[in-house]
């Protein structure tokens, strides 16, 4: 197990590896979806999974910003 960010962590044998909830199954692109799709972290807390915390969601949200806040983007001119 490899913690990213507090409540974060990295499993290869939990859901081949991808992020997740520490201490759970719930995948990052899970919440992230949730999210997307307009669910406020209580709702997702009350409606889908009541074992986690809101503090959990949000550190999700730090988790995908650190993700885009380090990626590089290098753009090649056409032609």
């Amino acid at each position: 197990m490899v913690k990213i960010i507090e409540r974060i962590e990295v499993t290869p044998e939990v859901l081949h590896g991808k992020p997740h909830i520490a201490g759970t199954r719930v995948p990052i692109d899970i919440i992230l979806g949730l999210l997307g799709d307009g669910l406020t972290p209580e709702e997702i807390v009350k409606q889908h999974y009541p074992h986690i915390a809101k503090d959990d969601i949000l550190a999700c949200i730090r988790y995908a910003r650190q993700i885009v806040e380090d990626e590089e983007i290098y753009m090649v001119k056409a032609g």
